[in-house]
């Protein structure tokens, strides 16, 4: 399936990157901000910054069996220096939002899984696979973040985050289907699921536990 009906495909590659670079950005930002919660130096925060921004992308390439997209520009490092910059630059302002690694986090999630999706479709796969590669894209470099920080990664908390992309990946395909031009339908994805991420976080929703015998 065409991830256009009524686009150009020029186009859609043109918001595919636009789409990868703010993500990029966002996620960059979100991986230096945790680095530096946890007091890594520079270059700790931006091998943290890389690894959350191109992770996710890089294991959805592999799988797909194409070029990683960061190894074919040198603009997605660029973005992660300048995204470090940009966090050095404005600690001091920065410092005082505990919240703003999340709101970074998040967009990263919504625009990563956006671009996975749009990718895998763009390679021939049929739209089940587009969602899980939108998910992956859009998680996988928050689970290497974590590990690198030594932490429980996110995903396998009770917090809310890979089924939100998961609901985005559904819209989306709800929508080519009724056949939505394509900026619309990346919108509403992105809308859909930083309002899920935010208001699952705001009203303490949350998905149930695993419970066994020994935790009741």
């Amino acid at each position: 399936m065409d991830i256009l009906f009524y686009s150009d495909p020029e186009f859609a590659r043109s918001v595919q990157q636009i789409i990868e670079f703010v993500g990029t950005f966002a996620f960059a930002i979100s991986g230096i901000r945790h680095a530096a919660a946890k007091h890594f130096d520079w270059f700790g925060g931006f091998v943290c910054g890389i690894a959350v921004a191109i992770g996710g992308g890089t294991v959805r390439d592999v799988m797909l069996g194409v070029t990683p997209f960061w190894m074919t520009t040198p603009v997605y490092l660029i973005c992660t220096a300048l995204a470090q910059v940009f966090v050095v630059a404005f600690a001091k302002y920065l410092r005082p939002l505990n919240n703003a690694w999340f709101v970074f986090d998040t967009l990263g999630l919504a625009l990563f899984t956006i671009a996975g999706i749009q990718k895998t479709l763009a390679c021939g796969h049929p739209f089940w696979v587009a969602i899980i590669m939108g998910c992956i894209t859009g998680a996988a470099g928050g689970v290497i973040r974590d590990v690198l920080l030594n932490k429980e990664p996110v995903i396998f908390q009770k917090e809310i985050y890979a089924m939100a992309s998961i609901a985005g990946g559904l819209l989306y395909w709800l929508l080519i289907s009724l056949h939505a031009n394509v900026g619309i339908t990346a919108i509403a994805t992105f809308l859909l699921i930083c309002i899920i991420r935010f208001t699952a976080v705001r009203y303490h929703i949350s998905l149930p536990l695993l419970k066994t015998e020994d935790n009741g």
